[in-house]
């Protein structure tokens, strides 16, 4: 792990000179972060960044994404601040994600701590519940169909499954580790909890989860949950609070911070 580390920030340093930015966060977002990786997971390494200030002064759009596919075992992409700021407004959840996640790669300014203090304030159950719902279903219907399924690909679904239920449960972000979602949302006496958590050893330890039998006990659930799912949606709260002006002010504070504008 100390060696992918070192690799991960000598390419955010390399790629702050590139581009002449500055990142202030970086973390880990895939499937290493909510705590299932395979032994070759991919390191999905995600980032915000804030240019200097001239930057922003044009009236032209210009790209606001960083995208580096560095190889085969490591994929790096991030956001500028400005459009991270714009999509956290709207109760991002992956923005959301990232900033909780429990690999972080940097954070050499206040911005994230900063975002982390309100999100209370901007979480949406409504948006985010259907974020996770849709992601659910497609892959559900793409993936877990038939009498042989893909079967890795449960875990793309029981994961958004599970944060949609803990927003119904508890109305606030769900936690990105997995092992979190099933302790608390799944009963522990029965036959599902035991088939996933053998699912996830099998997945940990590295095994090839490629076409197997469908589990019955798992789709049964998921089609259960996805069906209640989708009727409870609607009701959800949109309550995110308008942060406008607070965010303007973060985004000039940033600025500040790092280039002492």
């Amino acid at each position: 792990m100390e060696t992918i580390r070192k690799t991960i920030s000598d390419q955010l340093d390399r790629l702050e000179r590139e581009e002449n930015v500055r990142i202030l966060y970086a973390c880990e977002s895939g499937s290493r972060a909510w705590g299932f990786p395979s032994q070759d997971s991919d390191y999905d390494v995600r980032f915000v960044y804030v240019r200097e200030p001239d930057w922003y002064l044009s009236i032209y759009d210009k790209r606001d994404v960083i995208e580096r596919p560095i190889s085969d075992q490591l994929d790096i992409s991030g956001w500028d601040l400005r459009k991270a700021l714009n999509l956290y407004r709207k109760s991002n959840p992956p923005l959301l994600e990232w900033l909780q996640s429990p690999i972080r790669y940097a954070e050499r300014y206040t911005v994230a701590e900063q975002l982390r203090a309100i999100s209370p304030l901007t979480f949406s159950p409504k948006s985010c519940m259907y974020h996770y719902l849709n992601m659910a279903r497609g892959n559900y219907r793409t993936y877990l169909q038939g009498d042989r399924v893909k079967i890795k690909k449960y875990f793309y679904v029981l994961r958004p499954v599970l944060a949609c239920e803990w927003i119904e449960r508890y109305g606030d972000m769900p936690p990105m580790a997995f092992d979190v979602l099933t302790n608390r949302l799944l009963p522990r006496d029965g036959k599902l909890w035991r088939t996933v958590q053998q699912l996830l050893a099998r997945k940990k330890a590295g095994e090839e989860l490629d076409y197997e039998p469908r589990l019955a006990v798992v789709n049964d659930y998921l089609e259960e949950r996805l069906a209640h799912l989708e009727r409870i949606a609607a009701s959800q709260s949109s309550r995110a609070e308008r942060l406008d002006d607070r965010l303007d002010a973060l985004f000039r504070s940033a600025l500040r911070e790092v280039w002492g504008a």
